[in-house]
Order: C-alpha cells, then sequence, then structure tokens
C-alpha cells in the first residue's frame, strides 16, 4: 500500500514516527520542529507542518540560535531525543551553519532541514542563488558538508525513503552523531510520490550498550593494580551513558581520584570525596598535580581537547599510560593508549568486577582527601571576596549557586565564565551543568537555556552570559515568552570581552580591542560604552532589573523564581578581578618578532613553557596490552 505525498509531508509524516530506546525506556524521537520560512521551504515543509499539529512547530528569531536550541535540547535529553530545523535557502540556511558546527563538534545530533535551489534549474538562477561556473549543482548548502556527520541533496522525491534512515542511522549513533542536513530544493519539497505505508510506520531505534573487548579489560584491570598514582578523566560521554551512579561507586569503591572535562562535569556530585573537580586550563590545583605526577590517566567518555590536556603539558610523568573507555574507536585510541571501545557503564561495570578489592595505596588516599578539602576552602573564599562593587565574576558565581535548587541547571558558553564555572560550580545533579565549550559559541547561552528548558520543564534554567555574548544573540528571549518557557538570566556586565581581554594582557598584548570604548584620537580608547541592557531585554518583554552587590543578586534571583515569564537580571563585574589559574599552561602562540617589550617577555615564557609539550607515543612496556 502507498500513500500520495509530497516529499516535505513524507519527511514530516516519517519522522514523527521514530522513536529510540535503552535500557528498556522508549522516547518518541523528535519534539517537533524549529523553523523560519522563505519562499525556501515556506509551501514544501511549512505546509507539511502545518498540515500535521501533532508535529509542534517552533517558530525562532534567529537560524543560528534554533539550531543552538535543538542542540541544547538533545545535550539534557541524553541525545535520546531531539529536534529538526528548518529554513528558506541563502542566508536562512547559512546562518544555521555555526549551529551545525557547533553540534558536531560538541557530538549532538541536530537535524537541519534547509531549503535548496531549484532541482530542475529551468529558473535559474533563482533568488538567493550562488552561481558556481564550475558546477550548477553548488550551492551555499555545500558548506555544510564539512560541518555534518551525513549531509545529502535530496534531488528526487524517492530518495527520501533511502537517505532519511541512513540520517537517523547517523542521529541515533552514540559515536558517530552530530549534525546531519538534508538540503532540499524548493522545488523537490512540494513534489509528490508513492510513499510505502510501512515507511511511515513506527520505527524503534535502539541504542546499544556495547561491551568492552574482555583481554582489554582484563589487562586494564592489571595496569590498574600495578599502578601507584591512578587518575581518571571524566569526560562528556559518562554522562550520555547514563554513567554517573556507576562511575561513583568505582570511584569510592577504588579511591582513584577523579577529575572532570567541561563535557563530563556533573558526573560526580561537588562532595564526592574522590572528585577533585575541573582538569586542565580551567583546573584546580589538586587536580591538575596529580595529573601531572599520574602514571595512568583512565580517560572516559573523553575526547582530550588541548583544554583538557592544558595542551599536551598535563601528564608529566615520563612513565604515564593510558587506558582510554569510548565508545568512538577515534578516542579510545588517542594518546597511544590500551582502548576499550565500549559504552562507559558497561565498561566500568565489568572494570569494577575485574579489580576485584582493589584500594588506592594509603599516601595517594590522603593526598586525594586533602586536596578535595582545599578546594572547597578555595571555592568558599572565591566566592565571599567582598570585592568592589562591581563585584568579581566568583563572587557572580557563588550567589547563583547558593540561589540555585539541586535540581536546577546552569546554562553558558563563551568567554570567561566557562572556565571559571568549571572550576567553581558546586554540581548536585548529573543534568545540572551545561556548558557549550566544544566550539565556545558566543551566543548559545539564551538559546541553550531555552533548549534545556524545553528538555526539562520542571527544572529552574540560569542562563550565565557575559555582556559580549548576550549583544551577539539575546533575541530568543523573545520566543522563550512565545513559548512560556521561563528562563533567569544573569548578564555579567563587564564592559569588553573580558576572556580575551586577560588574554591578551597575558601575551603582552595589553588589552587591545577588547573593551567597550569610544574612539577617541583615532583609536579605541576614549570613555566606556554604556549599554542599557535593563531597557533591552524589557523591551523584548522579559522582567529586567539591574543590580550592584552579591546581596542585591541574591535578591534579584529570588525574586525571579516567582515570575510567571522570563527574567533578566544584569551586574556589573570588574573586568580585571579574575579567578586564578592553577598549575596549568595553554598554548596560544606569541609574536617571535615584535617592538613590544611586554610582547617580547611573553614570547620568552612561551618558549620555555612550550618545551613541556608532550608527544605519547606508547613506549614499549605499554605496548604489552595482553
Amino acid at each position: 500500500m502507498t500513500r500520495r505525498l509530497t516529499v516535505a509531508q513524507a519527511i514530516v509524516g516519517f519522522l514523527k514516527n521514530q522513536f529510540t530506546e535503552r535500557d528498556g525506556k522508549r522516547h518518541r524521537l523528535f519534539a517537533g520542529c524549529f523553523g523560519i520560512f522563505g519562499h525556501g521551504n515556506l509551501t514544501g515543509i511549512g505546509q507539511a507542518l502545518q498540515q500535521n499539529p501533532d508535529f509542534r512547530y517552533y517558530l525562532a528569531r534567529n537560524e543560528q540560535a534554533m539550531v543552538h536550541t535543538a542542540a541544547a535540547f538533545a545535550r539534557a535529553t541524553n541525545r535520546l531525543r531531539m529536534l529538526a530545523c528548518t529554513s528558506s535557502i541563502g542566508p536562512g540556511a547559512t546562518n544555521m551553519i555555526t549551529g551545525a558546527a557547533a553540534a558536531t563538534i560538541n557530538r549532538v545530533p541536530v537535524l537541519l532541514l534547509p531549503g535548496d535551489i531549484f532541482a530542475r534549474r529551468k529558473v535559474a538562477p533563482v533568488l538567493q542563488q550562488l552561481e558556481c561556473p564550475g558546477s550548477p549543482e553548488v550551492s551555499v548548502n555545500d558548506c555544510f558538508r564539512p560541518v555534518s556527520r551525513y549531509w545529502d541533496r535530496i534531488q528526487r522525491p524517492e530518495q527520501i525513503l533511502t537517505s532519511l534512515p541512513e540520517a537517523m542511522r547517523v542521529l541515533t549513533s552514540p559515536a558517530e552523531t552530530g549534525a546531519v542536513t538534508l538540503a532540499l530544493p524548493q522545488d523537490v519539497q512540494t513534489d509528490a510520490l508513492e510513499c510505502p505505508e510501512e515507511f511511515l510506520e513506527d520505527r524503534v531505534w535502539r541504542i546499544p550498550r556495547p561491551r568492552g573487548d574482555r583481554d582489554a579489560v582484563k589487562c586494564a584491570a592489571d595496569w590498574i593494580r600495578s599502578a601507584e598514582k591512578p587518575l581518571i578523566v571524566s569526560g562528556g560521554g559518562v554522562l550520555y551513558s547514563e554513567a554517573s551512579t556507576t562511575l561513583a561507586r568505582f570511584a569510592a569503591k577504588t579511591g582513584i581520584a577523579v577529575v572532570e572535562t567541561q563535557a563530563g562535569k556533573g558526573a560526580l556530585m561537588f562532595d564526592h570525596p574522590q572528585l577533585l573537580g575541573a582538569v586542565g586550563v580551567s583546573g584546580t590545583p589538586g587536580a591538575n598535580i596529580l595529573a601531572r605526577e599520574a602514571d595512568l590517566i583512565i580517560g572516559i567518555g573523553t575526547r582530550y581537547s588541548d583544554f583538557t590536556t592544558a595542551s599536551k603539558t598535563a601528564f608529566q610523568n615520563e612513565d604515564v599510560r593510558f587506558i582510554n573507555i569510548n565508545v568512538a574507536e577515534f578516542d579510545a585510541f588517542k594518546h597511544a593508549a590500551l582502548p576499550i571501545v565500549a559504552d562507559a557503564q558497561s565498561a566500568l561495570e565489568e572494570l569494577t568486577s575485574a579489580l576485584g578489592d582493589y584500594y588506592v595505596p594509603t599516601e595517594y588516599a590522603a593526598r586525594v582527601r586533602r586536596f578535595h578539602q582545599d578546594w572547597d576552602a578555595e571555592t568558599e573564599r572565591l566566592f565571599n571576596l567582598r570585592h568592589g562593587p562591581p563585584i568579581s565574576q566568583g563572587e557572580v558565581i557563588g550567589a547563583v549557586n547558593r540561589s540555585s535548587k539541586p535540581r536546577d541547571v546552569v546554562v553558558c558558553a563563551a568567554g570567561s565564565l566557562p572556565g571559571d564555572l568549571h572550576k567553581l560550580w558546586r554540581t548536585r545533579d548529573s543534568k545540572g551543568y551545561h556548558v557549550e565549550y566544544g566550539y565556545s559559541t558566543m551566543g548559545y547561552e539564551i538559546a541553550g537555556g531555552l533548549g534545556v528548558k524545553m528538555a526539562s520543564p520542571d527544572r529552574e534554567v540560569y542562563v550565565m552570559v557575559g555582556d559580549g555574548s548576550y549583544l551577539m544573540m539575546a533575541q530568543e528571549i523573545v520566543t522563550s515568552l512565545q513559548e512560556s518557557q521561563r528562563l533567569i538570566v544573569v548578564v555579567l556586565d563587564n564592559h569588553g570581552f573580558a576572556s580575551i581581554g586577560s588574554l591578551s594582557q597575558s601575551c603582552g598584548s595589553g588589552g587591545f580591542g577588547t573593551e567597550y570604548r569610544y574612539r577617541h584620537d583615532g583609536a579605541l580608547s576614549g570613555k566606556t560604552l554604556a549599554v542599557d541592557f535593563v531597557a533591552n531585554a524589557a523591551s523584548m518583554g522579559a522582567n529586567a532589573v539591574k543590580v550592584r552587590t552579591s546581596e542585591q543578586l541574591e535578591s534579584a534571583l529570588s525574586q525571579a523564581r516567582t515570575q510567571a515569564q522570563t527574567s533578566v537580571i544584569v551586574v556589573e563585574t570588574d573586568y580585571s578581578e579574575s579567578v586564578p589559574a592553577y598549575e596549568s599552561w595553554w598554548d596560544v602562540p606569541i609574536a617571535e618578532v615584535s617592538k613590544m617589550p611586554a610582547v617580547q617577555a611573553a614570547r620568552a615564557d612561551y618558549e620555555k613553557a612550550k618545551k613541556d609539550e608532550r608527544y605519547f607515543l606508547a613506549p614499549e612496556k605499554s605496548r604489552e596490552r595482553v
């Protein structure tokens, strides 16, 4: 049996009947479709959505933002649910590219359905068509190819029958997921096909928990027993595997210290005795000291970004070896490791059994306890500096952390805030920390907060955003009001790009071009620009207020929880009062030749620090895997 449908109608009919299942729990895969309509999708996907009111349509204000919202939704649901995004061809489509890149880099699934130029070509060049003299097939949607895990252009109606299942395979893959782009020529969207009924039936995509190779797990257990200073690096894969409880038990049973990547923060609660907090460039002292000394690194669900490895300077023990547990083979083999290509939860269960009654050496256990206690005291100090006003960024984080409830979520992305949150935020729930730092996307924050709230309507969502990111993409406040999804947005106004300003200072460039100042005598060196963020937020319909002290901030946060709609709280922070860096370094190349003495000095320091960067090439003894 077949049903005569347009391509767009068949796509929507297919999407609304897809499900995921893991551990016996079934979830409807797509919660709807974000979109902005133009001539390239209005009469195709737009008409199909109108005809299918049970597949909810969400109107966004910016195409990049709607992809961020979809990515945040998928991350908040552990990649078991997601949203589609549609746009017209041209600027609408290309606006989505940044969001696609962020999703793919962060291994988060989003389905993109951009309109495309006419497949039949007769009327070309159409409005917004990029003409390529070398190929009439090229359109701006080809820009999605390098930032998509799967890409296709549907040139004939029947192609959706094979392309859509392939798209679902990638979207639901724990190892290969990311942005999936199906470019839809605007004429093909409206063409009809005889769609088989079975194509539109319920389809369940089971998310597997692959188990580790038996010999690899046995070898890993042997390595752990022989290690004197083992260390677990917990990455995002732990959270996506829903392995937090399993990791907590493993750490408590073995005594092995755990440090967190940005994506992995929240796998353990802040008060777990084996947790030493963030590692790497934005790491805590204890975490980075133990990383430097470790003779065995057990990476679980991490891709070892340069922030995690401190640009390959974090692990300095000359005999250090790596065990990598990762569902993605690509990541499991990094650092010449003993690879266990497996689901994090399954592998931890097997490793726990293989280790028996193993526990770390007594001296090591004592150091872990001391580092944990020392960091708790340092966090309290930074939360209670009583600096200013303007108050410090650490004090703002402390006020928000104290005001939030255990199941509430903090959302952030670019700038200096993610690094400070990575160190300071005290997680009390595995989904309570949501920071996009794989792509460090300015503008993600409010859109991402909306996606988290849509996925978790019973949780309060705190969006922490710097003035720079707010000015790039604040308009999804309107979408939060339209959808009655209350956010609490805290805008930190430091009159510029504090993160890159601090980096500029450390590199000898004095903060050049990073402060919001009027032009004076040919340079941006005049008075500070006064931006009224309260008036801006209020103009979009949000409750908005400005505060100056930690006490005023906590009072405003309490009041925001009683409001029916999104609130924006603006607090001025000191541009120069930052949370310290601890026991770490980041490779930012500095000009080899410069007339500026400060740059010359920074280059000399850079040359010394760079000598600590390492290759990990597996010495002979670590090759003995079985």
